[in-house]
């Protein structure tokens, strides 16, 4: 459990906040591209870390969040005509281009005052990158602007890339912790045998595909062991269940400063999985999901089935809220329930986000009662709140904020004999201790950055 302080601590992420304060000084995914599918498209409402902005893409198609705020009388430039290279204010027509420049004061006279005036006027907009398929934003000091994360999905063709994102109505830290407990797996997620979830493995007969072979371990056995690895961006969280006779099964998944996950699922040469944990305010945050396979090409009947809601993405409106919601029950099927599955829910992300709202906006952790199941959720606890007292006491930044490559990092499943140690395990699966996919940075060493 933590006390009442910590948790505000884990929690707490509007400007004034140590959390808040420190997430700033990382790039966040504020929207989908396609959220912007054309050059001079109408603009969007963009809300996280209790700050609010609007995003634009100008007439040579480059992407741009700013101010909500226009600097002549503070009308909301969502209103705003998007048109040859900028945005113009809908009051009083004030144009600006995406770097915040004034191009045009029509309400002055065109006699040398509109020019001399322009030049006083600035909009702010926040840095912006796009990349993998996401629309990046920096809201920290500008002076210590890092480079964008270097996460594989993000080098690679769009065409073996999908993204998406959903609401969510809690706070990021219980969304991501979520993602980190591999225990879950035994339960939440599961299809039933006969009406019941079996434990033993005299009690279930694997088949021989990848996937009845996998889900049969992940029944069998509830009670995962976990080995866990710290590194300079985060940690490799190994949960290990009994497999075949003589072997285990490894499911590694990574938490990566300050709000990314990787999954566990992926054997060699299928998608790997990835999601952000965006806080809107303290009790709302976006997910954004990417699914990447380095190797090929996602086919069309992938990329539907994500589009419909499989794996890590939900099926959402247009507005990217799911479809099955806390205000529906998310169409939870008793008779479902009672014969088919575990929850009664469909759909692995929906599943998910039933139970981490159902704990309220921010689920009070002086209450818990953890065990050894909670070791992965125990660690990424520690592993932020040591990271934010740093940042708060000293002024010092993860090393990772610094060195954009420690992000080219994977995750997966592995087999081998129950003989192998954990970092054995990675070197055989990975071959790399940490996971480190081609390109990334390979180093030990780093010191964290002073802010100031």
């Amino acid at each position: 459990m933590l006390t009442k302080e910590k948790n505000d601590l884990l929690t707490q992420t509007g400007p004034e906040r140590p959390m808040g304060k420190m997430f700033r000084f990382f790039w966040q995914p504020a929207l989908l591209s396609r959220e912007l599918p054309e050059p001079d498209c109408p603009p969007k409402r963009v809300r996280i870390l209790n700050t609010d902005m609007v995003a634009i893409r100008d007439t040579s198609g480059r992407a741009q969040l700013i101010t909500p705020t226009c600097p002549h009388r503070g009308a909301n430039l969502f209103f705003g005509r998007v048109e040859e290279g900028g945005i113009r204010c809908a009051y009083h027509g004030w144009k600006f281009d995406v770097d915040g420049n004034c191009l045009d004061i029509p309400t002055l006279p065109d006699n040398g005052q509109r020019e001399k005036m322009c030049k006083k006027i600035k909009l702010e907009t926040y840095p912006t990158r796009e990349a993998g398929g996401f629309i990046w934003v920096y809201l920290g000091p500008k002076e210590l602007m890092p480079e964008l994360p270097d996460f594989e999905f993000t080098a690679l063709p769009s065409d073996q890339v999908y993204v998406s994102k959903k609401l969510q109505y809690s706070n990021w830290a219980q969304a991501c912790e979520g993602a980190l407990d591999t225990a879950h797996f035994s339960f939440l997620h599961m299809p039933l045998v006969d009406g019941k979830i079996n434990f033993g493995k005299d009690q279930f007969v694997a088949e021989s595909s990848a996937d009845e072979r996998r889900l049969g371990w992940i029944r069998n056995d509830g009670s995962p062991r976990f080995s866990i690895t710290k590194h300079e961006t985060g940690l490799v969280i190994g949960g290990a269940r009994y497999a075949d006779e003589g072997d285990t099964y490894w499911r590694i998944s990574q938490f990566l400063m300050p709000n990314h996950g990787l999954a566990p699922n992926a054997f060699p040469g299928e998608n790997m999985h990835g999601q952000c944990w965006v806080p809107i305010d303290d009790e709302t945050c976006w997910i954004f999901n990417y699914t990447w396979n380095p190797e090929r090409k996602l086919s069309e009947d992938e990329v539907s089935r994500f589009q419909k809601g499989a794996s890590i993405h939900a099926e959402t409106d247009e507005d990217y809220r799911p479809i099955r919601n806390i205000n529906n029950d998310f169409m939870i099927d008793r008779e479902e329930q009672r014969t088919k599955t575990y929850t009664g829910i469909k759909g692995v992300s929906e599943q998910d986000a039933a139970i981490q709202e159902s704990m309220g906006p921010i689920v009070d952790r002086t209450k818990e009662h953890l065990n050894s199941s909670d070791l992965g959720v125990v660690q990424f606890r520690r592993y932020i709140l040591d990271a934010v007292l740093a940042f708060d006491n000293e002024g010092l930044l993860p090393s990772a904020h610094s060195h954009a490559g420690l992000y080219r990092l994977r995750s997966g499943s592995h087999v081998c004999s129950d003989k192998i140690p954990f970092e054995e395990v990675m070197n055989e699966r990975f071959g790399h201790r940490l996971a480190l996919a081609p390109g990334g940075t390979d180093t030990s060493a780093l010191t964290p950055a002073k802010t100031a």
